[in-house]
This record gives C-alpha cells, structure tokens and sequence, in this order.
C-alpha cells in the first residue's frame, strides 16, 4: 500500500488517509515481491559488503564472526583477524564496508563495540586485508575509537559510508547518554568524517575549534543505524531510531546540530515526554527529511538507481526491526513522496539492505537463524 506525504508546518509527516500516489498511479502493485532464500544459518547478522567480479558478500554476525558467503560454496568459516569485541546488548561486530581502493589495497573496514578497562564501551572502527585466499583479515588496525566509552550496551550506532572524495562518514549512537549528542568533547550522538587512515580532515567544520572534537562532520543524533550515499546528489543521507516514535531520515550537513534530545517527534517508551525536549522544534536545530510518528525500528538503508527494475528506480530501501518489513521509499530531490511496506508476510525482523552488483536488492534478517535475502518485484 502507497500513501502520499503531506507537509505540516515545517516537517513531513504521514498522511492520515491512505490514498493512491499520482506518482506510482501508472505503476503495478508492488506489494508482492519475488524472495529467494540464499541463506538461513546466520546469527544475528548486522551488515554486508559485495566484494569485486561476484567474489561474494561478507557479512557481519553480532556475537563477532565475519563470514563470506558465495552462490558456488554457501557460507565460509569465520573469516580470521576479527578483532575483540564487546559483544553485550546491542553491541557486536557491526558494519563492513569495503575501502575505494580494495581492488589495490583489499582493505575491509568494521566497525564494532569495544570495551575499556572500566567496563563500558564505545563503537570502534578499523580495518585489516583481505588475504587472497579470503580467509583472514591481516594486520587489523583501530584507527577511531568513540571516546569517552559509556555504553553498557546499547545505543552504538553504526554505519560506514564513503564518499566520492575516500573521506569516511561514521555515523553514531549517541549510548543511551542523551545529553553527550548536545555536547561537542564527546562523540556520542555524532557523525564524524575521516581519512582513511583515521586523520582528521582539516576542512571539517570544527577543526582547531577549541573544546570541540574535531572529528565531528554534524551532531544531535540519537541511535544511527542506517547511511548511504545518494546516487543522484551525492549527499550522505542517514536515519536514526527515535525513543517511542520519531524514527526519523536526515541529510547531515557540516556544523549542523539535528536536535536530539531537544527537539523530537518522540515520547520516553514509558509514554512520558523526554525530560530534556523543548518541542518538535528549536532555533539552530534541523528538522528531518522525513520522520515516522510511530518508530519501525529501522536499520539499513539502500539507494536504488538501476533500470533493471524501473517501477523501484528513485527508491529508498529501509528494514525495519519492530515494523517487520522492509520500507521503500519513494524519493524526488530531497523529498520523500509516498511510501510503500514490502514482506510484512514474512514477520522477519529486517537489520540490513543493500543493492547489489546484480541490480537485485539483498536484505539480512536479525535473528539467531537470521537469513540473506535477494529480492526482486
């Protein structure tokens, strides 16, 4: 089912009646789709990555294990040279990305939780080579770690995306620590942006800013499971779990605070009103693109520009934990005009979405015998 948007104010919001977008009146329903099953044995996978000339996915499962998956051999043996991670709650291994370079440098960036020697922890990202046999990951190194460490085991975000300049975007959980995403020496609650070797840029917005980090591209943010780059602006876009309502889709721009927990289309999962929030609006805080009253829990998101399925091209995919389904978004500009809910029939918890090298789309679902997915209408 399609529903259009209608703007209120200044923030998009769903319509309240169901109704026919004219953009997709000429299309077919898409609310049946074609699932292959590629996989079942997974546990608790959080992230993929499609390596060069079909050589397979990697994946990420939480408890810590990295694992290729190829249609000739199905599911490989853990990867070695994964580092040690904090796997409690919500943390685990996390995303994958490949570097721009991994034709030359087989570079595979993670991000992960990691503890300190208090016990707490903070979302960690590094990289390591992919050894030619695909085996093991060789000479992993840390090269950011989300300081100071507070979680004790939710809230750590996180996604990887590069740019088209090899900058790397590392979008993060601000650890259930809501007044740390308002505070600029702390690097919860942010998106940051570096080299790939782990410097800091020195056009970020607040590089030599004293008292602040100077890693952070924008701030604000709550829980970020979800950023891809847009095909079409080239923008980073991301998404965030709001608390009881207030999932919400953001462009983050450089300097730019998103207002978590001042501002939010959200309410305590208790049903009170969050003690530090003004409002759905403030002076200096952004609103989102585009925000959902009643939260899906989303987490992943995916692009799609490719005429192998035209009635999804201009579409934004996102998985939705709670919700059960995967959202596809229909996208004009920096707009979004309707949105359409696909395999609410299979009541999976969806982790992650991703386009692959094939045109199809690839989904993970978050379970202890969570499963690879590859869809088509």
């Amino acid at each position: 089912m399609l529903r259009l948007l209608k703007k209120t104010g200044l923030a998009l919001c769903l319509a309240t009646t169901a109704l026919a977008s004219p953009a997709l009146a000429q299309q077919p329903s898409l609310a049946k789709v074609s699932v292959q099953v590629l996989e079942n044995r997974l546990e608790y996978p959080w992230g993929m990555a499609f390596l060069p000339n079909n050589q397979g996915i990697l994946i990420t499962e939480r408890p810590g294990r990295l694992r290729l998956w190829t249609a000739q051999s199905g599911l490989s043996a853990p990867v070695s040279g994964v580092p040690k991670i904090f796997n409690r709650g919500q943390g685990g291994l996390l995303d994958v990305t490949l570097a721009p370079d991994f034709a030359t440098s087989r570079h595979v960036y993670l991000s992960f939780a990691e503890e300190d020697n208090t016990g707490k922890a903070g979302t960690s990202v590094g990289y390591g080579r992919l050894s030619e046999d695909m085996k093991k990951l060789e000479n992993f190194q840390v090269i950011f770690r989300q300081e100071p460490r507070l979680s004790t085991g939710i809230h750590f975000g996180s996604r990887l995306v590069f740019d088209d300049n090899g900058y790397l975007f590392i979008a993060l959980g601000e650890n259930n620590q809501r007044h740390t995403a308002q505070e600029l020496d702390k690097l919860q609650g942010k998106i940051v942006r570096l080299l790939p070797d782990g410097r800091i840029p020195k056009d970020n917005p607040f590089f030599n800013v004293p008292g602040v980090r100077p890693e952070i591209w924008s701030y604000g943010h709550r829980n970020q499971q979800g950023a891809a780059l847009n095909p079409w602006t080239r923008q980073l876009w991301t998404h965030e779990h709001g608390p009881r309502g207030g999932d919400e889709i953001n462009i983050p721009e450089p300097g730019k605070n998103y207002g978590w927990p001042v501002i939010t289309h959200g309410i305590n999962y208790s049903g009170t009103p969050i003690p530090e929030a003004a409002g759905t609006h403030a002076q200096g805080m952004e609103q989102p693109v585009y925000y959902w009253k009643v939260s899906p829990a989303i987490s992943g998101m995916a692009f799609y520009d490719s005429n192998r399925f035209p009635e999804w091209k201009h579409s934004l995919f996102i998985g939705a934990l709670v919700g059960q389904r995967l959202i596809r978004l229909v996208v004009d500009g920096n707009k979004i005009t309707a949105e359409e809910n696909l395999l609410e029939d299979r009541k999976e918890r969806i982790r992650d979405v991703r386009v692959g090298p094939d045109d199809y789309v690839y989904v993970l679902t978050d379970s202890n015998r969570g499963a690879l997915l590859k869809i088509s209408p």
